[in-house]
């Protein structure tokens, strides 16, 4: 299998350089993750190896077979959802369209008929007779259930038809893989799926992706985007952290000690300049040309302050939740569910995408009413909101500045500033126009006044989509110290990990609760932490046989 190469490339927008004559080499048989913080340009240079997007200047070279993930969502309404996946291997796909031509033909040619055994004899090459079990495969891995198979593309909602479109992009065992953000719509069981397929992919793989996991996980390199250039590290995103901390700091070690030998040197010459050494002030003059200091530019990477305050804290019974039932068409979201919520705890809602977190949040919210049982918030609860759908709760007409102060007209402006400073709105950012936020930016502002209104409640509902990894190393930061009760709807393990002492999962066999940690619940621990419902060692342990199914994480 061949590799990827990137030669001289530059690319700008205005006056914004995203990259200047970059040239790396990304090798067969290797997995490099594409970081850098928003805007930075991961997405812009996958484009360009794909050949979406033309570079200012420079060459790129890609293997032949090489995929690449679209997110053109609706451009397949038409088709059946297994064929959808085989048009990833346009050879094979060709030559089953040519083939079906020839075969609707009433009478064949001798050339048609010599044509038609050179078409079985590729099918067989590309391994085209098992192309449909090895498609359902790929789909049942992703999570799109087998009946979803031979139906049309615009018979399914939208998150799945990413999915469809992601085994599109992993048929055939192309040469290279083009992945941005592979992980998107997935829920943890389809993430575990795809890490363990990626694992023993033996092309070469670049991927975009916000999950610090997906990218411990999966990757034997990462291709950092900072100082308009490329930088590749081996290991996984934590250790190209680490590794490139220390080359920082050895740097600065390094200018530190020039610039003191330096202002020796100078001292030196500044002395003895006019008197009898001339001799020795030369050779320190000579010495100090040689002295140059390495050129430390600055990193585009930043990472926001989230401290969630409380004004007043909550009753210690925060939340009572008795017989919730809520039962959907095809789908029963809860049924006779019971939990009791004491201040402080931080609940993870977890599960598989269309299970009813969003659902569970709605009705933690009084925006949706159970079909049975009650939901009982303590006293003095103040409840603060980050809707999965939130673009409509940020009114429009108005600048960032303006719409934070309205939630606290007391505030000294000074004070608003600094919260949108610490959330990257920097100088004239804060006069943004709400309407022109992009997706990132929508949830940071959020997240602003969710830090000036210091509720005592949160709930946040996928809060993590459109956040690039820095914000959300700082979200589970922020989570972790927060003194108030947390519910927070993700997919993100490394997020979950990092604050949460409960769980709140939904499984096959419905939504649990488990009071203990994710990692408890992921290793099946049940003698550490977690405990059971109702008290019985056999709750316990079908907890446990609970957590493991809907996991499948042995």
């Amino acid at each position: 299998m061949a590799s990827i190469q990137v030669n001289d490339l530059t690319k700008a927008y205005g006056q914004k350089k995203l990259f200047q004559e970059v040239t790396v080499t990304f090798e067969a048989a290797r997995r490099y993750g594409i970081t850098g913080p928003n805007g930075a340009g991961k997405s812009t240079f996958l484009k360009i190896l794909s050949g979406e997007l033309e570079p200012d200047t420079g060459t790129v070279f890609c293997p032949k077979r090489t995929s690449v993930l679209t997110q053109n969502q609706f451009g397949f309404e038409s088709w059946r959802v297994l064929d959808v996946v085989i048009m990833g291997h346009t050879r094979l796909w060709a030559t089953l369209a040519e083939k079906a031509e020839l075969l609707a033909k009433p009478e064949l040619t001798e050339a048609e008929g010599t044509r038609l055994g050179e078409l079985e004899a590729i099918i067989a090459e590309e391994q085209g007779y098992s192309a449909e079990a090895d498609a359902g495969e790929l789909l049942s891995g992703l999570g799109v259930p087998e009946s979803d198979h031979e139906r049309l593309m615009q018979e399914l909602p939208g998150g799945r038809k990413l999915r469809v479109l992601l085994a599109q992009a992993l048929f055939g065992n192309p040469d290279a893989l083009l992945l941005d953000e592979p992980t998107n719509n997935l829920d943890m069981d389809s993430i575990r799926w795809l890490e363990r397929f990626l694992c023993e992919y033996r092309g070469v793989l670049l991927t975009v992706s916000h999950d610090r996991r997906f990218l411990n996980e999966v990757c034997t390199d990462i291709a950092d985007i900072d100082y308009e250039t490329i930088i590749t590290y081996p290991g996984g995103y934590d250790d190209m952290v680490r590794a490139k901390g220390q080359v920082r700091t050895k740097v600065e070690q390094q200018n530190a000690e020039r610039t003191k030998k330096i202002d020796q040197l100078r001292e030196f010459v500044a002395r003895f300049g006019a008197g009898t050494r001339a001799s020795q002030v030369q050779s320190r003059k000579r010495a100090m040309e040689k002295l140059t200091l390495t050129d430390l530019k600055r990193s585009n990477i930043e990472r926001p302050f989230i401290q969630f305050l409380v004004k007043k804290p909550s009753s210690k019974q925060t939340l009572v939740i008795e017989g919730l039932t809520k039962r959907w068409p095809e789908v029963t979201v809860c049924e006779q569910f019971r939990a009791t919520i004491t201040r402080g705890e931080k609940v993870a809602i977890i599960g598989r995408t269309g299970a009813g977190k969003t659902t569970l949040c709605k009705m933690l919210m009084d925006e949706l009413r159970p079909d049975a049982g009650s939901i009982d918030w303590g006293t003095q609860t103040q409840i603060g909101y980050l809707a999965q759908d939130h673009r409509g709760d940020i009114a429009a007409a108005m600048n960032i500045t303006e719409w934070l102060h309205a939630f606290d007209p007391n505030a000294k402006l000074q004070e608003i500033r600094g919260l949108l400073g610490r959330m990257l709105f920097k100088g004239d950012e804060g006069t943004k126009p709400t309407e022109a936020l992009s997706g990132g930016e929508a949830v940071r502002l959020i997240f602003s006044k969710l830090m000036l209104t210091k509720d005592n409640v949160l709930i946040l509902d996928e809060p993590t989509n459109h956040l690039d990894l820095e914000s959300i190393i700082a979200l589970g930061a922020g989570l972790e110290k927060y003194e108030g009760t947390a519910f927070v709807v993700t997919h993100d393990r490394d997020l979950v990990s990092s604050f949460a002492t409960r769980i709140f999962a939904f499984t096959e066999e419905g939504l649990i609760d488990w009071q203990g940690s994710f990692d408890d619940f992921v290793e099946r621990r049940a003698s550490v932490g977690p405990r059971p419902r109702n008290g019985s060692a056999q709750s316990r342990e079908r907890d446990v046989l609970r957590a493991d199914m809907a996991l499948q994480l042995g």
